[in-house]
């Protein structure tokens, strides 16, 4: 799969997003994912441990899963990259389109409930 494109994850419904501590320990967290041609987004809020490893280092791996997170496929390297404006606005859109109930308002209204701010990111092969 050295040289596979994201476009495998098109029908994926969550991937294993694996991140790294500082250590070099690795933790697996399942994500929704939406494509945008060569690159996937997601979305979490800006507290959350997996947005802290990411910007402590943002190579990761990116594994087709179960909703439950057990990987159904083999890994891929990605590399993890935080949006902002007119970016995080597409990738918002892109997340709604793909699972409109989810993320069109369940997740924006409970981030907003908990008094978190929701953070994108980009994730590309590297």
């Amino acid at each position: 799969m050295a040289n596979a494109s994201l476009s495998i994850f098109d029908r994926q419904r969550t991937v294993l997003l694996t991140t790294y501590r500082r250590d070099g320990t690795p933790v697996g967290t399942p994500v929704h994912i939406a494509l945008d041609g060569d690159r996937a987004f997601f979305r979490t809020w800006d507290t959350a441990w997996k947005a802290k490893r990411i910007r402590n280092n943002a190579d990761v791996e990116i594994a087709p899963s179960t909703s439950s997170g057990k990987p159904t496929g083999s890994a891929l390297p990605a590399r993890a990259r935080l949006l902002s404006g007119e970016e995080s606005a597409r990738a918002a859109r892109a997340l709604a389109r793909k699972y409109p109930n989810m993320h069109g308002w369940i997740v924006p209204l409970v981030h907003r409930l908990r008094g978190n701010k929701t953070v994108h990111f980009e994730l590309t092969r590297r």
